[in-house]
């Protein structure tokens, strides 16, 4: 299966709650904190409604 390596660039103080929710579904919630997920639809959609806070670092096949 495809992977995904997403590192949090970015606080979410003063963000609104949607967007700190959306980065503890994706297991980060402490900055420069890398994880490794599977990539699938819906990981995708939630690394791209938060670009400002999270950074694609790599893409493994």
């Amino acid at each position: 299966m495809a992977t995904i390596v997403v590192k949090q660039i970015g606080s979410p103080i003063r963000r609104p709650a949607k967007q700190r929710e959306t980065l503890i579904g994706l297991g980060l919630n402490k900055m420069h904190r890398e994880r490794e997920l599977e990539d699938t639809p819906s990981v995708r959609g939630m690394v791209n409604s938060i670009p400002h806070l999270v950074k694609i670092i790599e893409e493994k096949a």
